[in-house]
């Protein structure tokens, strides 16, 4: 764990957690409170083996259930203003790396609009997929660590690393003077977390390592000599999660009580700030 053994002193228990889709086992969300953050006890050594599933939906282009079918119509949406915020910002050079790029979609918007793209991917079953697509990913960060780049991208991807510090530093390290990190990751604090409480899908356990506010992400990347320059609403992810907390907490689905929670959570959020994932713009000093 390295540097990470310093989140482990001092924590607190928060809750316990089931892993609902792959092995049914219960951990332990324990809180560093000088972070902010929370952090899933213990850690399977065989990590790996708990996202052999096909709900594992990031690795598939599966549309069979209602849910595959609502994900994949959001998120052509979504790739799209993700596309317009990787715009917005001047750079000399249209240079991207996508970490955790699934099966390729974002990585083939962005080719198409003129960017030079370089992907990461650990899952073979969705390099495969990409590559279908024409964006060829590889496996390891370890891969790129000699290039730079303008932005990076992390859309829910922070969360499943299991060195964070180092990982952090070495984002760091490949992002050019000036350049921007995104990261997208589920928000802890907010409505939709606290009504579902262990039941909160976001949580993920085992695969969520951490769980992170605003107050642990600008601390993690200031120790770095970067500031957070914008944070911004993933407002579509309190709907998916809460239809798929309500699942977890009653056995079946409902998604009405679904749909009311998430609009409940991002209405609160108008004044809080606490959506139910954010989006943080993150540039390098």
């Amino acid at each position: 764990m390295g540097k990470e053994k310093e989140f482990y002193k001092g924590l607190q228990p928060f809750l316990s957690c089931k892993d609902y889709t792959v092995s049914g086992e219960s951990y332990e969300v324990m809180i560093n409170q000088s972070y902010e953050m929370l952090v899933t006890s213990p850690v399977p050594v065989d990590l790996e083996n708990y996202y052999e599933s096909e709900d594992y939906i990031s690795h598939t282009d599966s549309k069979k259930s209602v849910f595959d079918k609502v994900y994949h119509g959001v998120k052509n949406y979504t790739l799209k203003k993700k596309l317009r915020l990787i715009n917005s910002f001047k750079t000399e050079e249209k240079n991207l790396l996508d970490i955790g790029a699934g099966t390729g979609d974002f990585l083939n918007v962005c080719k198409n609009k003129g960017w030079s793209i370089s992907g990461v991917e650990p899952n073979i079953n969705a390099i495969n997929i990409a590559a279908g697509k024409g964006v060829f990913l590889k496996e390891e960060l370890s891969e790129l660590k000699d290039e730079k780049f303008n932005v990076i991208t992390l859309w829910h991807v922070l969360e499943h690393v299991e060195n964070l510090k180092e990982y952090i530093a070495t984002l760091k390290q490949m992002l050019s003077k000036n350049g921007r990190i995104i990261v997208a990751v589920p928000n802890y604090k907010s409505y939709d977390a606290k009504y579902y409480k262990e039941y909160w899908a976001a949580f993920d356990v085992p695969r969520h390592l951490w769980h992170f506010s605003q107050c642990s992400i600008h601390k993690l990347f200031s120790e770095v000599e970067m500031i957070v320059e914008d944070t911004l609403p993933m407002k579509f992810d309190s709907y998916y999660v809460s239809l798929l907390s309500e699942k977890y907490k009653s056995g079946k689905m409902n998604p009405i009580k679904g749909f009311y929670r998430g609009l409940l959570s991002n209405l609160k959020a108008n004044s809080t700030s606490q959506y139910s994932s954010l989006i943080y713009v993150i540039k390098n000093l």
